[in-house]
């Protein structure tokens, strides 16, 4: 799997905004800054969010970008769809839409099984949790076994 620049801007833009204890707006140039992403990048990350309804901006003096819903309901899933689209996707489609022929439709089945997995575990792991770097156990867990972290 490739996770997108696009994916991990938009999680640490979300992991600075929920570790704010005061809660209040952040401008995108804080941001950026703080995360080190480039700020026309982030803008349009930032527009993905909103229409998610993930974020939402805040005019004014005091204004800026924070959540639009609880850190604890948005998941690493819904992030990387509001950005990115489908967790998995062949040739811009989902797994289940791709037609294959008969020698080949078992790929179908490794392309559905790989979303599951992600799923398993982009869909467990709260901005929340993140933030308070707090990972579940299930996740904890994988990274627990050495082979994890070799780069095959």
């Amino acid at each position: 799997m490739r996770v997108s620049a696009k994916s991990d801007y938009a999680l640490r833009a979300l992991i600075e905004m929920a570790g704010r204890s005061d809660r209040k707006a952040v401008s995108a140039e804080e941001l950026g800054r703080i995360q080190d992403i480039p700020h026309g990048f982030l803008q349009a990350i930032l527009a993905d969010l909103r229409r998610a309804g993930i974020v939402m901006s805040q005019r004014g003096q005091s204004g800026g970008w924070r959540m639009a819903r609880e850190a604890e309901g948005v998941s690493v899933a819904d992030v990387i769809r509001a950005v990115d689209g489908p967790l998995v996707s062949v040739y811009g489609l989902r797994p289940e839409a791709v037609e294959y022929n008969e020698s080949a439709e078992v790929l179908q089945h490794v392309w559905i099984a790989a979303r599951r997995s992600l799923r398993d575990v982009f869909e467990q792991v709260s901005i929340r949790q993140l933030a308070d770097r707090d990972l579940p156990a299930q996740v904890t867990e994988r990274t627990a076994d050495e082979d994890a972290w070799q780069p095959h």
